[in-house]
């Protein structure tokens, strides 16, 4: 027999929001702190089959930004660098599909615009499979206090595009970003296209040749791009190597929640003491918990761009500083990247997480 003041009273039993707007009175807070076999008690003092009861378990759960990073991106500001129609516009709708797109006049407007609250993510390349890095981009993730909270892989495939009636025999120049004019090279000069001209992007030499309708020169950019500017498309995948994949770092101004039941990626970013063995030692720590590395990435430390080593000698010798930008296929969560972390944290000069994320393990 349970004793009488033991019982809970129902109004003070069950507090659920989204049925009951009133704060529980302070004794029903005391009483959620008690041990579980007190709680045990309480509960079979209830009427059995009471709807009022709810299992904890049963409660829905705070919503994280983990969930947010999942879902289609509906209502969500996402910026991206250029113009309507470029590259990463297309990354920025692959990466959220019910997204509004924000385009940016430059790199680092976009970081600004998540920082400032004017967009809520930012889509920007960091890698080509052709061209390699986007050194900006990495020198603008340690400038700012950004997350990275995802990737996203696009195939990138070029089009020769064109004002309406222009032929492809009549086209003297193609314009373009520097890097796609480097990736149709070939093809251009094979089409007899001979002089090149360079702007800021791919989409943005769509909209010059439509806004100028210039007659003689065509655009190397997306079929989005012909689209949005009403021009033709007088060859399609015209890149060198069909094999032509951006990586896309989704930004955002706080960090997602690890996870350990799907593959994740971690970036990092540090420096070491100058020395012999110092980045073997630091690769070890890796290597050691058998922690695969999917890049290395190292650029040179711009607040210390020279370090002074004082060796005995009768002048001091100066040596480069340097930042090593390391992704890790590994999650945040997982304790054996935590003890890594924190073994290299013991002897490097500057260590900092820049964001732990999902692998994006869908089709380029």
């Amino acid at each position: 027999m349970v004793s009488p003041s033991l019982r809970i009273p129902a109004a003070a039993r069950v507090f659920d929001p989204a049925i009951n707007t009133r704060c529980p009175p302070p004794h029903a807070v005391v009483m959620r702190m008690r041990s579980r076999s007190r709680r045990s008690i309480a509960a079979s003092a209830s009427p059995p089959g009471d709807p009022s009861i709810r299992d904890p378990i049963s409660l829905p759960r705070p919503l994280t930004s983990a969930d947010l990073m999942e879902a289609s991106g509906d209502g969500l500001k996402v910026a991206y660098q250029g113009c309507p129609g470029a590259y990463s516009e297309a990354a920025a709708k692959k990466a959220y599909p019910s997204c509004h797109t924000v385009p940016c006049e430059y790199f680092e407007t976009a970081f600004q615009a998540v920082e400032n609250w004017v967009a809520d993510r930012a889509v920007l390349p960091l890698e080509n499979s052709l061209g390699g890095s986007i050194h900006r981009n990495y020198d603008l993730l340690l400038r700012h206090r950004l997350h990275i909270v995802g990737e996203v892989r696009l195939a990138v495939r070029h089009c020769l595009l064109a004002n309406r009636g222009v032929k492809i025999q009549n086209l003297r120049s193609a314009m373009s970003h520097p890097q796609a004019l480097a990736q149709c090279e070939q093809t251009l000069t094979k089409l007899g296209i001979e002089h090149r001209e360079a702007v800021d992007d791919t989409a943005g030499a769509a909209k010059l040749i439509a806004e100028q309708k210039l007659q003689d020169t065509g655009a190397v950019a997306s079929s989005l791009a012909a689209q949005l500017y009403g021009l033709d498309i007088l060859a399609e995948n015209i890149q060198d190597d069909t094999d032509n994949v951006t990586r896309f770092m989704m930004l955002a101004r706080e960090p997602i929640i690890p996870r350990t039941d799907k593959p994740f990626k971690t970036s990092i970013v540090f420096s070491l003491e100058e020395g012999p063995g110092q980045l073997f030692k630091a690769l070890a720590v890796f290597a050691l918990r058998k922690i695969n590395l999917t890049k290395m990435e190292i650029r040179p430390h711009k607040k210390k761009p020279l370090r002074i080593a004082d060796d005995n000698c009768s002048a001091p010798l100066k040596h480069f500083d340097y930042l090593f930008y390391v992704d890790l296929e590994a999650s945040m969560a997982d304790p054996n990247a935590q003890n890594a972390l924190a073994n290299l944290k013991e002897f490097a000069t500057f260590l900092r997480v820049l964001g732990s994320y999902p692998t994006d393990v869908s089709e380029a």
